[in-house]
């Protein structure tokens, strides 16, 4: 009777030995799934961020511009548009 006992407790000890593996493996799978969803939603955040950035600085720049009193064209796709301030337009036409 002892040697079934033995051999039902190895059977048993490689059973949970094997579960257990298995639960790390599991444990470190999820880990990175979740990990690379993080990375991707940070990565997806910055460069939300990034062209926002890019966006105020070019309506920035826009906006020095046509404050000199001097068309800024503007080229979307394959048409240019010329933008003026029309406060420079009230101002020519009072000074004519």
């Amino acid at each position: 009777m002892k040697k079934t006992d033995n051999y039902m407790a190895k059977k048993v000890g490689i059973l949970i030995g094997v579960l257990a593996f298995l639960l790390i493996i599991s444990i470190g799978y999820i880990a990175s799934e979740k990990y690379s969803e993080w990375k991707m939603a940070k990565d997806v955040s910055l460069y939300q961020q990034g062209a926002t950035y890019g966006y105020q600085q070019a309506i920035i720049g826009v906006a020095q511009e046509a404050s000199k009193c001097q068309q800024v064209p503007l080229v979307i796709g394959n048409q240019t548009m010329n933008i003026i301030w029309v406060d420079c337009l009230q101002q020519q036409a009072q000074e004519q």
